[in-house]
């Protein structure tokens, strides 16, 4: 059975490719491939343009995906996050040769050799060693921050550029590696403080600002400023909100936005009090203490931030 491929083409592919030229009955440039049965035919008419045509798919069959990947022979893209971006090789350790017979006495051991040997070149410099324990913390701190993929691999690529421009020298790697993994939430524009990230690392929060400062600075990194109400749907799954309220945040934050009152302010204070208005507003009473404790803030913060707003937007907002 061979795989059904539809792809379109435009009429600048079909300059550089002779075999494809338009359809002669309404003029259109789009195509489609049929590998099922191995022709090209006008997307617009249905006409076949060409028959005949070679499947680029595999030339083996599987059923499902596990049948799919025990047969096929390509790897996993390249990534940032690991140290030689996934393009090494690795021995088997199944000790049978290609035919899948087993290897003999003698010829186990060369492999056993080989192996071990493979493996020490794989990470033989100090840059190498320091990428490898590098990313390893951050994918320790991912996981425990519930990041996805795409932030891992900024900060992969923040922190690889540290260590070229020789910006981790003197510097602890977990300190820098945990700045790089802080400095990829704030360009993913994903919300996690700086205490969130200190708190999964090994670092103090001081070092970690301090590397985040120096690598932001040096790589001319242009970070967004965090918006405020990326904070309101985790916080307020927290403290156990309504989506009402939730949302009524949100347009209390957009308000003081407006107004230029969230300038200079802590993002995760400034979404504190928000939620904090919004349950009042919505009957939903929550302390100041509870609201604090999740956005990891000061009851004063809270405090002083839920005055500035009501007296601010007194007309929009009547607690």
């Amino acid at each position: 059975m061979k795989t059904l491929m539809a792809g379109t083409h435009s009429s600048g592919e079909k300059k550089s490719k002779s075999s494809e030229v338009e359809c002669p009955g309404c003029g259109s440039s789009v195509t489609v491939r049929d590998y099922q049965q191995s022709k090209i035919i006008c997307e617009s008419c249905g006409r076949v343009l060409k028959g005949e045509i070679k499947d680029r798919g595999p030339e083996w069959r599987a059923f499902d995906q596990e049948g799919r990947e025990e047969k096929s022979r390509a790897g996993p893209p390249s990534t940032e996050t690991i140290h030689d971006k996934g393009l090494s090789t690795q021995i088997d350790y199944t000790d049978r040769d290609a035919r899948g017979n087993k290897l003999s006495p003698e010829q186990r051991n060369k492999i056993y050799r080989l192996r071990k040997w493979h493996k020490r070149t794989k990470v033989s410099g100090s840059t190498e060693r320091n990428l490898v324990f590098a990313f390893s913390e951050m994918n320790r701190m991912a996981s425990q921050l519930s990041l996805p993929n795409n932030v891992q691999e900024i900060a992969s690529k923040i922190y690889r550029k540290a260590v070229q421009q020789d910006l981790i020298r003197g510097r602890s790697i977990e300190g820098c590696s945990s700045a790089a993994l802080y400095a990829a939430c704030r360009k993913a524009e994903m919300p996690r403080t700086l205490q969130e990230i200190a708190e999964a690392s090994k670092v103090d929060k001081r070092e970690i600002g301090r590397s985040y400062r120096l690598i932001a600075r040096e790589l001319d990194i242009d970070l967004p400023l965090t918006d405020p109400a990326r904070y309101v749907a985790r916080f307020g799954s927290e403290v156990n909100v309504s989506g009402e309220a939730k949302v009524e945040a949100m347009e209390i934050i957009r308000k003081a936005q407006e107004e230029r009152l969230t300038l200079g302010k802590s993002p995760s204070g400034t979404a504190a009090a928000a939620i904090y208005i919004a349950a009042l507003k919505c009957g939903e009473r929550r302390t100041q203490r509870e609201v604090a404790k999740v956005a990891d803030v000061t009851e004063v913060t809270v405090r002083n931030r839920y005055k500035k707003i009501v007296e601010e937007l007194n007309e929009e907002i009547k607690v």
